[in-house]
């Protein structure tokens, strides 16, 4: 039985790879966004807590330890200078991350391309195989007839 062979199959080849190679980068990238998020949300809880002993030490009637409150304020900078510099990190990440995804989004589509035109090569061969196939029949009863009228 005939067998269809697709003259790009090496294209397609190629251009799921590409694909494949593109979906890795997007991945790696969300990948360090959720770890960038999660460094965010553990410095803001820090933060907050920084602040709620802040302010537990300076409330009315406690004394106040002055060396103390310093650490603990600078503590609490220290906190919202690394969640700032995750901030903007993130911001830089979120560029490279739609950069990747658009460069996925035309390697995806170059790929759907070649299949299509594989899915349309492939329906024309099957039209083109029946076709015979109705022809080599046509002509079997054709010789048929012809051997009965000889007859």
């Amino acid at each position: 039985m005939a067998v269809f062979r697709f003259q790009f199959e090496a294209v397609l080849k190629h251009r799921r790879d590409q694909e494949r190679r593109e979906q890795m980068v997007v991945a790696e990238l969300e990948s360090r966004r959720h770890a960038l998020e999660a460094t965010i949300r553990h410095h803001q809880r820090g933060i907050v807590s920084a602040r709620g002993d802040l302010r537990d030490r300076l409330a009315p009637g406690a004394s106040v330890d002055l060396r103390s409150v310093r650490l603990q304020a600078s503590a609490s900078l220290h906190l919202v200078g690394l969640a700032q510099r995750a901030v903007l990190e993130l911001a830089g990440l979120h560029e490279k991350l739609d950069r990747a995804r658009r460069v996925l989004l035309r390697a995806s589509v170059r790929r759907k391309a070649v299949e299509l035109l594989k899915e349309r090569k492939q329906q024309e061969w099957l039209q083109e195989l029946s076709r015979r196939e109705d022809r080599a029949l046509d002509e079997l009863a054709v010789m048929r007839m012809a051997a009965e009228d000889a007859s």
